[in-house]
C-alpha cells in the first residue's frame, strides 16, 4: 500500500502542476464510485481542490428510488456510492480514479473492513466509453505491478442512475466527526490521505 501511495502522489502531483489553468470555459463531468461506505468517500473527495461537489447515494440496483434500509437489506442491487462533480480542465477522470484506489481495498469482494454486503462492494459506474477505457487501463498497471497480494475485484458497470441518499448522509464526516465510526473507520483514512496528497487539498469552509 506505501508503494501505490507514493507512486499515485507523483503522478498526480505532476497532473497539476501541468494543468493550463487559463482556461474560461469551465467543463464540468461526473465520476460515481463505490468503495464501502459512501460516508468514507465523501470525506475524502470533499478535500480534493477542482472538485465541485460530492453527494452520497445509490447507484446500481434495480429498485427505483432506495431507501437507505432498503439499500441494507442487500436485494436492492445497489451500491452505495459518492456522485462527484468535477473540473475536467483542471482535474482528470484519471487523477480522481488514482485517488480512489489508494483509498480503499478494491481486492475485497462486496466488502471493506467490517462492513459486508454488495452494497459495500468495489464499483466504478463510468459514464462513457472513455471512462471505462481509463479505468480499464489503472486496473491492469495496478494488477501488473503487483502492488496488492490479490488480484483487483473491482466491479466496472455503465452508469445508469443515481439516487440521492437522506439528508442525514451527506456530509456526514464534517457533520459527525466526533461519531466513533468517525473516529475509529473515517479520520485514519482521512489522515492518510492529507498525508499523500497535500498537493490537491482544499480547505473545507
Amino acid at each position: 500500500m506505501q508503494k501505490i501511495l507514493i507512486s499515485l502522489f507523483i503522478l498526480i502531483s505532476c497532473g497539476f502542476n501541468n494543468k493550463n489553468i487559463m482556461n474560461e470555459n469551465v467543463k464540468y463531468e461526473f465520476a460515481t464510485l463505490g468503495g464501502g461506505c459512501f460516508w468514507c468517500l465523501e470525506a475524502i473527495y470533499k478535500q480534493v481542490d477542482n472538485i465541485i461537489s460530492v453527494e452520497s447515494g445509490y447507484a446500481g440496483g434495480k429498485t427505483v428510488n432506495p431507501s437507505y434500509k432498503d439499500v441494507c437489506t442487500g436485494l436492492t442491487g445497489h451500491a452505495e456510492v459518492v456522485q462527484i462533480k468535477y473540473n475536467a480542465d483542471k482535474i482528470s477522470y484519471k487523477e480522481i480514479l488514482e485517488i480512489f484506489f489508494s483509498i480503499h481495498d478494491p481486492t475485497t469482494l462486496n466488502r471493506q473492513g467490517n462492513d459486508i454486503g454488495t452494497q459495500y462492494r468495489s464499483v466504478i459506474f463510468y459514464h462513457n466509453d472513455v471512462q471505462k477505457k481509463i479505468a480499464e487501463d489503472i486496473i491492469n498497471k495496478l494488477n501488473s505491478e503487483h502492488i496488492w497480494t490479490n488480484p483487483i475485484v473491482t466491479e466496472l458497470s455503465p452508469y445508469t442512475n443515481f439516487y440521492k441518499a437522506e439528508d442525514y448522509h451527506q456530509n456526514y464526516y464534517f457533520n459527525n466527526s466526533q461519531q466513533p465510526y468517525c473516529q475509529i473507520v473515517i479520520s485514519p483514512k482521512v489522515e492518510k490521505f492529507k498525508k499523500h496528497f497535500k498537493p490537491i487539498i482544499k480547505t473545507i469552509k
